[in-house]
């Protein structure tokens, strides 16, 4: 059955509301009618499937890509005096579990093409203190992990963008120490919430299925051997995972389809440009993010998305960059400045993408965005 389709073209166009079908109601009925509401079964089959699909030896479900995030570095080692590396353009958490684990984040630039982590910066901050890098494969795009793996460190990614990823011939979720996914209610495959992780290394995936939950044994005595976390994923958020994962190729023309459009109308609007996608690579499509040169397209970002939401268009930010948040800020106030970063945090605009969506409501978003272009480039 077809996912059920945003309203009318005179409606707000939200930003990504999750292609929920007939198939994942189904399946959230049928595992509350099976007595399993806590991670069981389906689960456990999410596990060996996306093992499957990513092509990995071990993946373990948990509560959030967040958490997955968390317990990859916790199995890894990483801890107090440590320092982790990883990039300013993405949501707080995943400098954030840093933090958690006790180390100290180290922002490194972005490249201005795609505004994933630079690889040569990353270089110039490796130290004896350095204990794994974290880079993020931004919109879909996968970073170059090459030159990262090259410095010898762990790889952690953060692949909650990159479902579908593809990174030179390697899927990505088979390359790094650990990847990590997000099964969030805007993601490639929605559950609501939800992450996986992969990794071939059978020590990391050890540590992270004693890390995730504080197992109690059979009988009337038990023992806490680790002192686990609560970050199990439970099966009626499995059971919605489960059929979204059926759907990846099909979701994944529909977004395809959807970028085309915004290609076609980004490309006669000058001071507007996408992210660049290397064609070495495959993207994940999840977000269709455009940098807004203020002088050129005659308002700046902030600018342009009122005037959409004006006219009913839902928009979002990704990222605001990490180190210049005040908690961050406060902190670590000796993090060097990084313009790349800051200027892209000024500048990115991510406009609606969702296999939700039709072809209509893609097209009045370009249309829309055309206009705006147009009136704003007059005004100024």
């Amino acid at each position: 059955m077809q996912p059920r389709l945003s309203p009318s073209s005179t409606s707000r166009i939200g930003f990504q509301p999750p292609a929920i079908g007939e198939e994942e109601i189904a399946a959230v009925v049928e595992t509350l009618r099976s007595g399993w509401l806590t991670t069981g079964p389906r689960a456990a089959e999410l596990e060996r499937r996306f093992a499957e699909y990513v092509g990995a030896r071990h993946v373990l479900a948990l509560s959030s890509c967040t958490a997955a995030l968390h317990l990859s570095l916790l199995a890894l080692g990483v801890g107090p005096g440590d320092e982790v590396i990883t990039t300013p353009i993405t949501w707080p958490a995943t400098a954030n579990v840093i933090v958690h684990a006790g180390a100290t984040p180290v922002f490194a630039d972005v490249r201005a093409r795609d505004l994933n982590i630079d690889p040569d910066h990353v270089a110039a901050l490796v130290g004896e203190r350095t204990k794994a890098i974290v880079p993020v494969h931004l919109a879909g795009q996968p970073a170059d992990l090459d030159p990262l793996l090259a410095l010898g460190l762990p790889l952690v990614e953060d692949a909650a963008h990159a479902l579908e990823s593809v990174y030179r011939g390697r899927k990505v979720g088979t390359i790094s120490a650990a990847t990590c996914f997000s099964l969030y209610a805007t993601k490639n495959v929605a559950a609501g919430e939800g992450g996986l992780v992969s990794t071939d290394r059978d020590d990391v995936a050890d540590a992270i299925g004693s890390l995730r939950l504080t197992r109690r044994a059979d009988g009337a005595r038990y023992d806490v051997t680790t002192p686990g976390h609560k970050t199990n994923l439970p099966d009626v958020l499995a059971s919605i995972a489960l059929p979204q994962l059926a759907k990846v190729e099909l979701h994944a023309a529909r977004r395809a389809a959807q970028f085309a459009l915004y290609d076609e109308a980004v490309d006669q609007l000058d001071g507007i440009e996408p992210l660049v996608r290397d064609p070495r690579d495959v993207h994940a499509l999840h977000l269709y993010v455009v940098r807004i040169d203020a002088e050129r397209a005659g308002a700046s970002r902030d600018v342009y998305a009122r005037e959409l939401a004006d006219e009913g268009i839902a928009t979002s930010v990704h990222f605001l960059p990490v180190h210049r948040l005040t908690w961050y800020r406060e902190h670590f106030p000796e993090q060097e400045r990084l313009p790349e970063a800051e200027r892209a945090g000024e500048e990115v605009l991510s406009l609606p993408l969702s296999p939700a969506h039709s072809e209509d409501d893609i097209a009045r978003v370009a249309e829309t965005l055309v206009r705006v272009h147009g009136r704003l480039r007059t005004a100024a």
